[in-house]
């Protein structure tokens, strides 16, 4: 449901002062579910932690690339790298609103549905939608544990990528790149650690979106 997305601005503005429920109720109104935004976000959030994944293995290639210069080029390989720093900055930004715009319209689907569970007169029936509503939740709350999980091994990638940039600045020469050897190989560990995260989240994101999918 690709069509919801387009209204995300105005979702995160509503968000931001507490009005998310009435755009959700707008967007109800002209036929967009809660669960088909639900499915909606889940899918920007994947490929906002794909993006993520490939910007920061691309980040750490202008790392290394950087730890491998010498002569003139340095300035020019810094600049770049500095530019991969600040892209990778932004695309950890983005998954976390994502993942924030997932939470508020979740809270509000399972909330939503609660609620209907006590309008039913057939037991059987009210018993069923408990029952579906418990497995959703627990999908979900698998979900939303794997990719809080990928995000927040991005902070200290990031927190690292920055020390690295701030050192070489004022630190252009062959003394300063040769200390970055041992840094080298933590960065590549945590940011190996950080993609197989996000893959697993992205892998969950596919098997959560296809169970909304058959439910509805």
């Amino acid at each position: 449901m690709r069509r919801a997305s387009h209204s995300f601005a105005l979702a995160l503005a509503l968000m931001s002062t507490g009005c998310s429920s009435v755009y959700y109720n707008a967007m109800e109104k002209i036929g967009f579910t809660k669960r088909e935004i639900l499915v909606d976000r889940v899918a920007d959030a994947q490929k906002a932690q794909a993006n993520a994944k490939a910007q920061f293995a691309s980040a750490l290639e202008h790392f290394i690339a950087v730890t491998k210069i010498n002569g003139g080029e340095l300035q020019r390989k810094y600049d770049e790298l500095n530019r991969e720093f600040t892209r990778s900055g932004e695309r950890a930004k983005e998954v976390h609103t994502r993942i924030a715009a997932i939470e508020d319209v979740a809270d509000a689907l399972f909330s939503e549905w609660k609620q209907e569970l006590k309008q039913y007169s057939n037991a059987s029936l009210r018993s069923e939608s408990q029952r579906q509503l418990d497995a959703t939740r627990r999908r979900y709350d698998d979900l939303l544990r794997l990719m809080h999980r990928a995000a927040a091994r991005m902070d200290p990638v990031l927190a690292s990528f920055r020390d690295q940039v701030l050192f070489l600045k004022h630190n252009l020469n062959a003394r300063a790149i040769a200390s970055l050897d041992s840094t080298t190989r933590d960065l590549e560990s945590d940011v190996s650690r950080l993609i197989a995260d996000m893959e697993a989240s992205i892998r969950e994101s596919d098997t959560f979106i296809q169970s909304l999918k058959n439910a509805g």
